[in-house]
């Protein structure tokens, strides 16, 4: 995917992380060269996949910018290859399984203000099976913030990784002493950052529930539970912790019965 030579507008990299993705990975790639927005870097980093992602990448080689297929130490370094690599004066993330929610979505959420830091909004969530589950607001216990800063992550992870699109210059590298939750932290470290966050008041993309975070909840609590902490300190971590569990179990009970 060249991006087309507008030098008024903003280049947004785009970024997929595969591994062993061939149920799902197309529907991304789709996503992304569908867009209308003309100034898109598409960079995809796969982890030496063995199935059949390498054969899917090829026929869309064409589209994506560039792209390697190497062994790597999980999907937090695999991301931060995508960002060393990245040249956009944005990324976005939008790994394998996951989708943009319509062709129109990132030309819509850059027109509602001029060169934001952050422009964020929803996700629409889907399980395994592409069932849609609703938005992540309606889904989870977390609502989504009318103007998102970093002190709101005390609760948890109040917006949806790849509902998220950041600007370069603010973005660190993900943190690998947290192999399970550095996607909060770098949230957290570019909200920090950043001088403008736009709410674009769009669903910016389609997220499969079931992931990385998910097959690995336990250690994903207690990897989210030391970031927070460093940030707000032990007390407000365990105390809003308590909040978390005790909601998140009422959530639990309240989606049981509507069933």
């Amino acid at each position: 995917m060249k991006p087309t030579q507008t030098p008024d507008l903003p280049l947004v990299s785009i970024i997929s992380i595969t591994y062993n993705a061939e149920s799902c990975l197309e529907e991304t790639i789709l996503s992304v060269i569908a867009q209308t927005y003309p100034k898109i870097e598409y960079i995809l980093i796969d982890g030496a996949s063995q199935d059949n992602t390498l054969q899917i990448i090829q026929k869309y080689a064409s589209k994506i910018t560039y792209w390697q297929s190497e062994p790597d130490q999980g999907i937090y370094h695999a991301m931060n290859k995508g960002l060393q690599i990245a040249s956009g004066d944005y990324v976005w993330f939008m790994n394998a399984g996951d989708a943009i929610e319509a062709p129109d979505t990132l030309e819509k959420a850059l027109k509602t203000a001029p060169n934001a830091d952050i422009y964020y909004g929803e996700a629409a969530y889907y399980d395994l099976e592409n069932h849609y589950l609703g938005l992540r607001s309606e889904v989870m216990p977390h609502r989504l913030p009318q103007l998102l800063r970093w002190q709101d992550f005390d609760k948890g992870m109040v917006v949806c990784h790849q509902a998220a699109i950041v600007k370069k210059e603010i973005a660190p590298l993900y943190d690998l002493n947290h192999p399970f939750s550095a996607d909060i932290d770098w949230l957290i470290k570019a909200l920090k950052q950043a001088n403008s966050v736009q709410n674009t008041g769009l669903i910016l993309a389609k997220y499969k529930q079931g992931g990385f975070s998910r097959k690995h909840l336990l250690k994903s609590l207690w990897d989210r539970a030391a970031i927070l902490q460093r940030h707000f300190g032990w007390k407000v971590t365990f105390f809003n912790h308590l909040k978390i569990a005790g909601r998140g179990i009422a959530f639990i009970l309240k989606r049981g019965k509507s069933y």
